[in-house]
């Protein structure tokens, strides 16, 4: 049974071979004035920025760069976009790259146009914003966060060693182009990362209740194995175009809003790993693949009829002569092995974290949050933190 809902997705979404084709038909609804902005140098060794900024030359644009976009955007890099947006006066801003850069993009969207402490009152209090923030669009080069067909900005404090997000509608992107293509030079260890952060976002949704009868679990289970395929598919060969599209397109669906409704949501794994983010500054989806099979052996005692549809339904786990908690341990057990054969890090000292010595500082720090299907508590935080290295 499907609760009552709403949906609203704004985000103009331009998908395929050709979609970078259609950007200069995008930017003509737009002022003169771009910010551009970017992460590091492969956006100049794929020849991307020089197509990028043929397209803005061709439709009459003033073009201000803003590279230097890190993979864990901070506070001070959003204020810095700002200052740069409001001194050349963006009408729009273009952000070419993946999550982190279309992420960083909102926030600075959001800067150029508020005054006084943003990170106290859109990251912290959630408060919505007075003003409305600059247009955003994007050109997604690597998959994984969804940010480009969603409202959230998630950002790091490096003051305070807080990674957490701001969300509101005027932030989703007015336009996506989409063109699997882009992400064939991506580095494997990225690809990977982002295939298991598109995983990671559709299991906060289904692991929680309501557990009736519902097309969001069905929708939810047919991505989840999508994902599970091209991953593997990717992996055996970088451009197979088929594995790209539908890795990159269900990253898009996963935080749509499409599986939310009848689901309360979990997103406890990205509390965990946000800290750790925040701390270690490591890659995202390979902390929460190193975190996730240790949190859901954690919660599975809470909704075992859950994580048994889970090990049937994506894994295809046989039920047969086994108790229900045994066929859904099975499919934790499919879970890590999955992370173990996508080269995926497995474990906190794969990612890259030297020893347990600020685990339970970072378990401290940690958002308990009520949407899962238990709550979690700081003993438990730091019991999975361990579990995981």
């Amino acid at each position: 049974m499907q609760q009552d809902f709403e949906y609203f997705n704004p985000t103009h979404v331009i998908f395929g071979r050709q979609a970078l084709d259609r950007l200069p038909e995008q930017l003509s609804y737009y002022g003169e004035s771009v910010l551009l902005a970017y992460g590091g140098g492969s956006i100049h060794r794929t020849g991307l920025y020089d197509r990028v900024q043929d397209a803005l030359r061709r439709s009459g644009k003033r073009v201000t760069d803003f590279p230097g976009i890190m993979p864990n955007p901070t506070y001070e890099k959003v204020l810095e976009g700002g200052r740069l947006a409001r001194a050349c006066g963006a009408d729009l801003i273009l952000a070419v790259g993946g999550g982190s850069v279309i992420d960083c993009a909102k926030a600075v969207a959001l800067a150029a146009v508020e005054d006084g402490d943003l990170w106290t009152r859109f990251f912290l209090e959630k408060r919505g914003p007075e003003r409305m923030p600059l247009p955003i669009g994007a050109v997604l080069t690597m998959v994984g966060t969804g940010s480009e067909m969603d409202g959230d900005a998630v950002v790091t404090n490096e003051a305070t060693r807080r990674k957490t997000s701001c969300w509101d509608y005027s932030l989703y992107p007015k336009f996506a182009i989409c063109d699997p293509q882009l992400t064939y030079t991506v580095p494997e260890y990225q690809m990977v990362s982002g295939s298991f952060d598109i995983l990671s976002h559709i299991m906060e949704i289904y692991f929680s209740p309501d557990d009736e009868d519902n097309l969001s679990d069905d929708l939810a289970e047919a991505i989840m194995r999508s994902v599970i395929r091209s991953t593997a598919a990717a992996l055996r060969d970088p451009r197979d175009y088929t594995a790209r599209s539908n890795l990159m397109w269900a990253s898009s669906l996963a935080l749509s809003g499409l599986l939310s409704p009848s689901k309360r949501e979990d997103w406890e794994v990205h509390q965990i790993q946000h800290q750790l983010g925040a701390y270690y500054d490591c890659a995202h989806g390979m902390g929460l693949a190193a975190v996730s099979p240790a949190y859901y052996r954690t919660i599975l005692p809470y909704a075992v009829p859950r994580f048994k549809r889970f090990a049937v339904n994506v894994w295809g786990v046989d039920p047969t002569g086994r108790s229900d908690e045994e066929v859904a341990l099975a499919g934790i057990d499919a879970l890590a092995r999955y992370i173990r054969e996508s080269r995926m890090t497995p474990t906190l000292r794969a990612l890259g974290i030297p020893d347990e010595s600020r685990l339970a500082e970072i378990a401290d720090t940690v958002t308990l949050r009520r949407g899962g299907y238990h709550q979690l508590t700081r003993a438990e935080v730091l019991a999975i933190l361990r579990a995981s290295f």
